[in-house]
């Protein structure tokens, strides 16, 4: 081998180790810090960077991007002396490469052991039901404790979340059994509410339903009245149109007396005492229609005064004389009318002797009254 060629090799390789040496490639979002003869020199931006061979060398290597760090949980005491296990997750960035690099050993072990005690100072001032009804008030006071304490670090500390809060298992079931019985009592309530609408509802709707019918009976009750004075009204004014007289009056009468004892609840059977009256209107008024052969005025006066003695106890058909068609017809009427007055007056003494049989002791009888 030609001795110029070993040198100009040897020339080449240095040249390459020098030029590998010099240039430092820093990548985005990272930073690096050099030290010359191990003295902080500077830090290294992203992209081509130019370093002293052998004089300068890269300390440490920094990621400035947001981080994220959960630590395990730590066991805290709370005011009411329970134990709750806590684990908090904490979201930082680094500001400052040099700063964390030679101001702190290990930030991470730091922010860790920062945050427990901060935990135990804040949560050591509350009961387990504000620790676990407070969290926005912890992560408030943690991470205003970090940031005082990590910004000579070079690191700011974003966010502080807790991400869990264990109570022993004795509580949780005592938290259980409140809750529980928190929602049987809501239930009960709501169930209470719904009876108690319900039954408002009803008797809401009873009393405008016992509203309706009665205004429904009232108008019923007026219409029906209503109807009963106009034929009332009717009759009478026919009545006095006609010009009726007594006898027809006394005829109707008689035909009317007979439904009386009709129904069948009647016990108790009052005989009137105008039918004697009307039977000897309804006779005289046919006596006068007939021939004219008839007894004299004072006979037929002492004829009217034997039959209302006799008709205390039987009350008979009058007796007229059969001249003429008119008379028979007369005296067929009124023997019809005495029949029927006859047959109902019977039928009131027998029920009023049968309810007199069958009335307790001490009760007055129809014929006493």
């Amino acid at each position: 081998m030609d001795p110029i060629v070993i040198p100009i090799l040897v020339a080449a390789i240095v040249v390459v180790f020098l030029v590998a040496a010099t240039v430092r490639i820093v990548p985005q979002a990272r930073r690096y810090n050099i030290e010359r003869f191990g003295r902080y020199r500077r830090t290294l931006q992203p992209g081509l960077n130019f370093v002293l061979p052998v004089a300068d060398r890269v300390n440490t290597k920094l990621d400035v991007r947001e981080q994220v760090y959960s630590s395990d949980p730590k066991p805290v005491i709370t005011e009411d002396n329970l134990v709750v296990n806590i684990d908090t997750v904490l979201y930082y960035q680094i500001t400052d490469p040099r700063a964390a690099a030679y101001e702190v050993a290990d930030y991470l072990h730091a922010i860790d052991q920062l945050t427990v005690t901060t935990l135990r100072n804040v949560i050591g001032s509350m009961d387990l039901e504000g620790t676990l009804t407070s969290r926005e008030e912890i992560n408030a006071r943690l991470r205003a404790v970090l940031d005082e304490a990590t910004g000579k670090w070079g690191i700011r500390v974003n966010r502080v979340e807790i991400k869990a809060i264990d109570p022993p298992n004795t509580i949780k079931e005592a938290m259980e059994k409140q809750m529980r019985a928190e929602r049987d009592k809501r239930a009960a309530i709501l169930h209470a509410e719904g009876e108690r609408q319900a039954k408002i509802l009803t008797a809401e709707g009873t009393k405008q339903k016992d509203i309706l019918e009665a205004q429904g009976t009232q108008q019923a009750m007026i219409l029906r009245a209503d109807g009963e004075s106009k034929a009332v009204e009717l009759v009478f004014q026919s009545v006095h149109r006609n010009n009726a007289d007594a006898k027809v009056l006394a005829y109707k009468y008689l035909e009317t007396l007979p439904h009386l004892a009709q129904s069948d609840n009647n016990t108790f059977w009052v005989i009137p005492g105008e039918l004697t009256e009307a039977i000897r209107t309804v006779t005289g008024a046919f006596g006068d229609r007939s021939a004219g052969t008839g007894p004299p005025p004072g006979a037929q006066r002492e004829d009217a005064t034997d039959a209302d003695a006799s008709d205390k106890d039987h009350v008979g058909a009058p007796e007229v004389e059969a001249n003429s068609t008119l008379a028979l017809d007369a005296v067929a009427a009124a023997d019809e009318a005495a029949k029927q007055a006859a047959v109902a007056v019977s039928d009131a003494k027998a029920e009023a002797e049968a309810a007199g049989e069958a009335r307790p002791p001490g009760r007055p009888s129809a014929s006493d009254t």
